[in-house]
């Protein structure tokens, strides 16, 4: 029998666009259903620490669902195998969850959405940046950053609704945010090369989710309303968390962060979808989210199209 060489598989076009958009399909869910999260679990706009406390019991959730899964897939408890890669596994926690997430958090706090989502998509760009003219795990080309900047466009056409440009801390808190995913992005690559992707997930949502839930509690946040459906909403969110971030680190140790980074866009265009779907915030069928889902499309079929002659020069890191 022919083995499968999972390399190939994993680089093809349709699989990275399929797994991707799975991945943006939940991620864009969850923007709805964090909301629908704070009016279950009575949480104030404005408490801050609250909402921190809530996100490291979601990420602590999430960890528990990936190595208790992966531990039955495998028959053996899925474990760091070293020293150096419970290092590694804080380094990355570090900047995935607690840095990103935090910022994120105060961020939002004091600016509105619409900023947010917008500063957010900017993680395609710094994302590509550092890892091309810090780490060097790229070419940094013309195309990309056209590709990107058309995909960028449609994020902000589809929230060009209520938009300011007036910037204050909470913007900044986000912007800083995106610098922490982009770093987790290419750490995470570089330790695709020796480490469990999939382990190196599980174990950074857990160390990053009990940090947020200390933090938060020390900060004076509470959970003080517990229902059925909040439990199973806090557990859907965990399992966005779980198989989105894992089916995204798989997609990054088998393509270059280019690849993979401008499929980011389409998570802010389902997240402003499924809103309108599940809260009735806006029109589904409204002019500017057609354009934006055009837009975006178009941005990530720039950044895939190659000549022929191009597909022999440049070979991407493999895991």
């Amino acid at each position: 029998m022919r083995k499968v060489d999972k390399n190939k598989v994993m680089q093809k076009f349709i699989v990275v666009i399929l797994l991707a958009t799975i991945c943006d399909l939940l991620w864009g869910s969850a923007f709805p259903c964090i909301k629908l999260g704070y009016q279950i679990f009575e949480i104030p706009a404005g408490e801050t620490a609250t909402q921190i406390l809530f996100a490291g019991l979601r990420f602590t959730l999430a960890g528990i669902l990936v190595i208790g899964f992966m531990s039955l897939v495998k028959r053996r408890f899925l474990r760091p195998r070293s020293a150096r890669t419970v290092g590694r596994v804080c380094i990355l926690s570090s900047f995935q969850t607690i840095l990103q997430y935090v910022l994120f958090y105060i961020g939002l706090a004091h600016t509105n959405g619409v900023k947010g989502s917008i500063i957010e998509a900017s993680n395609v760009f710094i994302a590509i940046l550092v890892a091309s003219l810090i780490f060097k795990q790229e070419k940094l080309t013309l195309q990309k950053l056209i590709g990107s900047l058309i995909g960028f466009a449609g994020v902000v056409i589809i929230n060009l609704n209520g938009l300011t440009f007036d910037l204050n801390i909470g913007d900044a808190c986000i912007f800083f945010s995106t610098f922490a995913y982009a770093m987790s992005s290419v750490l995470l690559k570089r330790y695709a090369k020796e480490e469990d992707t999939v382990m190196m997930s599980g174990y950074q949502f857990l160390i990053g989710g009990l940090f947020m839930m200390a933090a938060g509690f020390l900060a004076g946040g509470r959970l003080t309303v517990f229902t059925w459906q909040g439990c199973l909403l806090l557990l859907y969110l965990a399992f966005i968390s779980a198989m989105a971030y894992s089916l995204w680190a798989t997609l990054l140790a088998y393509n270059p962060i280019s690849k993979v980074a401008v499929m980011g866009f389409l998570n802010p265009v389902f997240g402003v979808i499924l809103s309108a779907i599940i809260l009735k915030e806006g029109d589904i069928l409204n002019y500017r989210s057609i354009i934006a889902l055009v837009l975006v499309c178009i941005g990530i079929c720039v950044v895939y199209w190659k000549r022929t002659a191009e597909k022999h020069s440049e070979e991407p890191n493999n895991k």
